[in-house]
């Protein structure tokens, strides 16, 4: 593409970045994405897996970004039934912190702000009798259960990029923006690959989706505009233990702090609990848990659980940075998670936009946004068109994911329930393409133990770009957390071994 004009240039390859090439590509923009690392390799993977509308928003009267996210919660799960699936959430009632009315009015309000359809209202619970109150302390004798919605973070990220790929976008990995200057009315734009190769592109127009690196973007290609464009990084840690209850419910909990914590069933056989929140200033390429922050997690999650965790608990941890934009608020956990958009076109001259803040539930909104930014200055007349339309192998009649892994079962009988479950889950109707013509599990090629098969990692090789066992055990699977360390070698072998073969 180095000898063409692109319409749009996007540095990040994140779920912002990656949405609003999709959605761009899907206009018929001629699109071209970069992304220095991985797709989803920070931010993106490193939340709390929810598509949510946010309860603790209203506290700090952010209405219109939780009625937004709500509204947003329902389309996405249409979109993609097979990597977002509806969950029950049990916000227990603790005497010391916010009444039970306040607490009532916050999952009314929960409840009918965003025209909720598809998913269950609220409702009071008696915990001494109910399943979900047995993991508890029986101090806990009452509480809530509301709906929001789980999802597979680091997936969406990918199958948006995929999306945007099949609508005629480029999407580069492992490659860097070195620099970018305007040039007239374009940007002339170099990136450099991972293999030091450099390369040059014009672009119509850029924009800036570099996520916690946003503003160090900003500054080497606009100084004079990153002066006023205000960011606060805020770092979220979240630990994974052994599976602390049964049943298919999370738990909200409160917090003396103010804070609350998510504790929420991941991968069948664990437990996943977060998040911090706190002022970030360090590396971004080597963010993890704090012992300090696995500590507070522990802590505040054994204040309700029967049984107490310690760091000895610990199976994994994980941490990101949000880049956040800087509202003014004191406490890290009360600025705001709505988005910012800064637009720099200056007359006669190719247009910047750069992306401030923002949550993964309203991605598609803000990538909606950002292009009626970009449009007058592109010129631009496709309509908005992300709303109506599956994301891959999210075409699944009706959104039933269960009516369809029904179907697949009876076609797939000589794959284990288990295996064939976790596919349909990660790659929806896509799953056909996986298995291609395979009749028997010995046609899936090499076991590398936990379910995972070659004929999963030439898949993800050949079209989900990962290059490395961390692309595939970490971020578009969590089989890490399952396979052996020798297993894990084994992987980074076929990798290393596939690599030799292409050179």
């Amino acid at each position: 593409m180095s000898d063409d004009i692109v319409d749009i240039l996007v540095i990040g390859g994140g779920i912002n970045g990656t949405g609003i090439a999709r959605d761009a590509a899907g206009r018929g923009l001629k699109v071209l994405l970069c992304e220095k690392a991985d797709l989803a390799a920070a931010t993106s993977s490193a939340s709390s897996k929810l598509i949510h509308g946010g309860l603790r928003y209203l506290e700090h009267y952010e209405f219109n970004l939780v009625r937004k996210a709500l509204i947003e919660r329902e389309a996405l799960l249409a979109a993609a039934p097979h990597i977002i699936e509806p969950m029950r959430f049990v916000l227990p009632h603790h005497k010391g912190l916010r009444p039970a009315w306040l607490l009532r009015l916050g999952l009314f309000l929960y409840d009918h702000l965003g025209g909720r359809k598809l998913l269950p209202a609220s409702k009071g619970l008696d915990l001494r009798s109910h399943p979900a109150g047995a993991p508890l302390k029986d101090e806990f004798s009452r509480g809530f259960e509301y709906s929001d919605c789980w999802v597979d973070d680091a997936r969406l990220v990918v199958l948006n990029a995929l999306d945007a790929r099949e609508r005629g976008a480029g999407i580069l990995t492992h490659t860097a923006c070195t620099g970018a200057e305007r040039v007239g009315d374009l940007w002339q734009v170099a990136l450099q690959g991972g293999d030091g190769k450099r390369h040059q592109y014009r672009a119509r127009a850029l924009v800036n989706a570099a996520g916690p690196w946003v503003a160090e973007v900003l500054g080497q290609i606009s100084p004079q505009g990153s002066k006023d464009k205000r960011m606060r990084l805020i770092k979220g840690s979240h630990i994974v233990v052994d599976k602390l209850f049964d049943g298919e419910q999370a738990y909200i909990f409160q917090n003396a702090d103010g804070r609350v914590i998510f504790a929420i069933p991941y991968q069948g056989a664990f437990t996943l609990i977060g998040t911090t929140d706190i002022p970030y200033q360090g590396n971004l390429d080597g963010v993890e848990a704090s012992a300090e922050e696995i500590d507070y997690i522990c802590a505040a999650a054994g204040k309700y659980f029967r049984q107490l965790l310690t760091p000895l608990d610990v199976r994994w941890s994980y941490a990101g940075v949000r880049p956040l934009y800087d509202d003014g608020s004191e406490d890290a956990s009360a600025v705001t998670r709505d988005y910012q958009l800064n637009l720099e076109a200056p007359a006669g001259k190719a247009p910047l936009l750069s992306v401030f803040g923002g949550k993964i539930t309203t991605y598609r909104k803000l990538a909606e946004h950002a292009l009626a930014e970009l449009q007058p200055g592109l010129g631009f007349t496709a309509r908005d068109w992300t709303e109506r339309v599956a994301l891959p192998g999210g075409d699944i009649a009706n959104a039933d994911f269960d009516a369809f892994a029904e179907r697949m079962s009876k076609r797939y009988t000589w794959l284990p329930r288990s295996i064939l479950q976790r596919l349909l889950r990660a790659y929806g109707t896509r799953v056909q393409a996986l298995i291609g013509s395979a009749a028997g599990m010995a046609d899936l090629g090499e076991d590398f133990g936990g379910g995972l098969y070659e004929a999963e990692l030439n898949y993800l090789k050949t079209t989900e770009w990962a290059s490395c066992a961390a692309d595939v055990l970490w971020r578009r699977s969590k089989l890490g957390l399952h396979l052996s360390a020798e297993a894990q070698e084994k992987v980074a072998g076929w990798f290393e071994r596939s690599r030799d073969i292409a050179a």
